[in-house]
């Protein structure tokens, strides 16, 4: 740990976290669910809210992909993803749908600023985020691809993201 200047659980949680938070609407696979703790937890993201049918700690499968985050990044569940929402949209945070759809914006042209805080919402991983959480979002953001699929798994789309915003605020106060 020391050798690569990572931070003990101790540390971690007196540490500065990126206001950024993630909302899983109604993820089917605990292990997608591991990967976005470790993904968050590696970005110093403020929280998870977990919604729906997505599992939640304690849970065997999350904790194998997790290795530990559960223990270091906060979560919360909510029984509907638009109470998560309200809820943060309530404390003035900017909420965005990572969705293919009409209007989106593409990811690499989304410039998080420092002075704002922001959730990102990550979908099922059949039917992505429901139609009615995307309407209640400021907007949706997309990962532009090129090959011949249409879409990410939602973990890899999660570590995606939360680079590009968290570790980005991160860079930017260092």
């Amino acid at each position: 740990m020391q050798a690569l200047e990572r931070l003990s659980r101790e540390q971690y949680s007196g540490a500065t976290k990126a206001a950024v938070y993630v909302v899983l609407d109604n993820v089917r696979s605990a292990l997608n669910v591991g990967s976005v703790f470790r993904s968050a937890d590696a970005f110093r993201c403020e929280s998870i809210f977990l919604c729906g049918i997505t599992a939640i700690p304690p849970d065997r499968e999350i904790n194998k992909t997790a290795l530990g985050a559960t223990e270091t990044v906060s979560w919360k569940y909510y029984h509907e993803t638009s109470e998560a929402i309200s809820i943060l949209k309530a404390q003035g945070v900017k909420v965005f749908a990572i969705e293919q759809a009409a209007g989106s914006l593409f990811l690499d042209q989304f410039i998080a600023e420092s002075n704002e805080r922001y959730a990102f919402v990550f979908g099922n991983e059949v039917d992505g985020v429901t139609q009615e959480v995307v309407d209640t979002c400021d907007g949706c953001l997309e990962i532009p691809q090129f090959g011949t699929k249409h879409s990410l798994n939602v973990a890899v789309c999660a570590g995606i993201v939360l680079y590009h915003t968290a570790g980005r605020l991160h860079i930017q106060r260092n």
